[in-house]
């Protein structure tokens, strides 16, 4: 597992430029209307779910967490488009679980990394980060929809710079990976 994601760590780098982009976005443009929220969510789970089927299949021990992380993001990005003027409170309740249930999924897939490459606690922390996320947003579903926007783009924000930050040390291991002995 590890030689595979060292070998696509451009992927993991992608996903994390993604998540950056999207978190300075808020920042930027807090005054987004909720129908583009809901389309930038929509956009960002849907890519994020095919980025981790296609991992999946590409991983030779098939870890089922990756699979079982795309389909939730796919089907979330799905439900997200199919109704775009969905409301505030449902939106930030699909939010709130897709982040607990992802968070979840990485804290299982980081614990299983961290088997084969030593001292690895970032996929972990990105999962309790996720999972936390989640929790806030499901305990102050009524707050402002502007609080909710910079809540989501600072998840995005962090989510992405350590998401950078593994892509990178994976990055490291295979170049070490591909030096000849």
């Amino acid at each position: 597992m590890l030689h595979t994601l060292a070998s696509n760590w451009w992927a993991l780098a992608l996903r994390g430029l993604i998540a950056v982009l999207f978190g300075l976005a808020t920042f930027f443009l807090p005054g987004i209307t909720l129908v583009t929220l809901v389309l930038l969510f929509g956009a960002y789970s849907l890519v994020d779910g095919i980025f981790n089927v296609v991992a999946f299949f590409r991983v030779a021990s098939h870890q089922w967490a990756l699979l079982i992380e795309g389909v939730i993001g796919i089907i979330a990005g799905l439900i997200t488009f199919a109704w775009p003027a969905i409301t505030a409170i449902a939106l930030l309740y699909l939010i709130a679980f897709w982040a607990m249930l992802t968070g979840i999924l990485e804290i299982v897939a980081g614990v299983r990394l961290r088997k084969a490459l030593a001292n690895e606690w970032l996929l972990v922390l990105m999962g309790v980060l996720s999972f936390a996320f989640g929790l806030l947003i499901l305990l102050a579903p009524g707050a402002g929809a502007l609080a909710i926007v910079l809540w989501i783009g600072a998840y995005a924000l962090v989510f992405g710079i350590f998401l950078l930050a593994l892509a990178f040390r994976l990055r490291g291991h295979h170049r070490l990976i591909a030096q000849p002995t």
